[in-house]
């Protein structure tokens, strides 16, 4: 078994951060709107969580649903006022027309950033060569987590792919720590662990009862055990 691994759950207010950080999660992927997979948090939501745990947290900055950046300079606004409302990590990806990596928009939105550290979110499964996009940002500075569930089908679909890439650890573009989500169920944890996988992210698996309701200690919890291996 590798290192501990990091269990990082999706909180859309304070009530899911205090309920994720009891159960056991390291981290927090704080957005809003999941209807649209995802959207930047207000900056008063950001601060609010903030006060309320001590784990880290990685702010989404994205606008709108898809993966087109949109209006670059607003974004670079989002960031510094994230930055300003206490934020120190963050979540960002752009692809353009063709599905590959929007490298302006993503460097325009880093240069705010002050060298914080990021993740690099689900675009790279919607990306038209994701060896490609690997090697394209390799070097940028706070880069250090791709989530991904090697699919846009999902962990079920992407698993092959989990696997090589997790073998591929330490080669140049694969230096990052994988973190697997998006239809991430509990019997994946083994297989991907076992590969050496240290990163699992869960948004759904968290709220047993549904997005409506807020996340659940107990769900986080066998999560926790489960990547712990015990």
């Amino acid at each position: 078994m590798s290192k501990r691994a990091v269990l990082e759950v999706i909180a859309l207010g304070v009530e899911d951060a205090v309920a994720a950080q009891a159960g056991g999660a390291d981290r927090l992927e704080v957005v809003t709107d999941m209807a649209a997979d995802g959207l930047t948090p207000p900056a008063a939501t950001v601060a609010g969580i903030r006060r309320a745990v001590d784990i880290s947290l990685r702010v989404m900055i994205r606008l709108a649903d898809g993966f087109a950046a949109g209006d670059v300079e607003r974004l670079v606004r989002v960031a510094g006022e994230l930055r300003e409302a206490g934020a120190e990590e963050f979540v960002l990806g752009f692809l353009d027309a063709g599905g590959g990596v929007d490298l302006r928009a993503v460097e325009r939105v880093i240069s705010v950033l002050d060298g914080c550290p990021w993740t690099f979110h689900r675009a790279i499964d919607r990306a038209a060569d994701r060896a490609a996009l690997r090697r394209q940002l390799d070097g940028m500075p706070g880069l250090d987590t791709y989530l991904t569930a090697g699919s846009a089908d999902g962990v079920d679909g992407g698993l092959p792919v989990l696997l090589a890439e997790a073998g591929r650890s330490g080669e140049p573009g694969y230096g990052q720590r994988l973190l697997v989500g998006g239809g991430l169920r509990l019997d994946h944890v083994p297989v991907l662990r076992k590969a050496g996988v240290d990163g699992f992210h869960i948004g759904g698996a968290a709220r047993p009862r549904g997005w409506g309701e807020p996340v659940s200690v107990e769900a986080v919890a066998e999560w926790r055990a489960a990547v712990d291996g015990s």
